[in-house]
């Protein structure tokens, strides 16, 4: 199963910030309910070397509203990827852009999200970790370069490493 996973990274894209702000657009238009639609991961991150798709979380107001937004979501043509991160955190790959969009559905006060936005806005501030960020996702891509779990597993150390400094407010 791994081998239909292959991690491909490619340079920063100076348009990424654009097209999340059109996906941002037409997302609001399908879920005037979102609370906020934020641009995350490494795309959302100046210069950083990143899969070639838009990471996207859209916070709800509840878990009572995730089922519609996902009826939206099924309907516009995404593709349902399971909570492969968190129990409310429901992912989903649209194919039909370049980029490829993944979006996250998860409900106000969500963990994950606080912590992926706390990554990003660390990483932006503090262009050594970005730097020490992108060699880390380099080596490990060369590593596992047809099992983008694994690649994506050892990440993690890094990531919680960074989200912990971010949220203690050290500099």
């Amino acid at each position: 199963m791994t081998a239909h996973n292959p991690v491909e990274l490619v340079p920063y894209d100076p348009q990424w910030p654009a097209n999340f702000r059109r996906i941002r657009a037409r997302l609001l238009t399908l879920l005037p309910q979102a609370l906020s639609i934020d641009h995350i991961g490494s795309t959302s991150i100046p210069g950083m070397i990143a899969k070639p798709l838009v990471d996207i979380d859209i916070v709800l107001p509840s878990l009572d509203h995730i089922r519609d937004a996902t009826r939206v979501l099924l309907a516009e043509g995404y593709e349902p990827r399971g909570n492969r991160y968190d129990e409310e955190v429901w992912a989903f790959l649209w194919k039909g852009s370049i980029p490829a969009e993944r979006v996250y559905l998860c409900p106000a006060g969500n963990r994950t999200h606080r912590n992926r936005l706390a990554f990003r806005d660390y990483l932006i501030a503090h262009p050594q970790s970005a730097s020490d960020y992108a060699v880390l996702k380099r080596r490990l891509a060369a590593e596992f370069r047809m099992d983008g779990d694994r690649y994506t597993a050892l990440k993690r150390e890094f990531v919680d490493t960074v989200v912990a400094q971010a949220l203690a407010g050290d500099d």
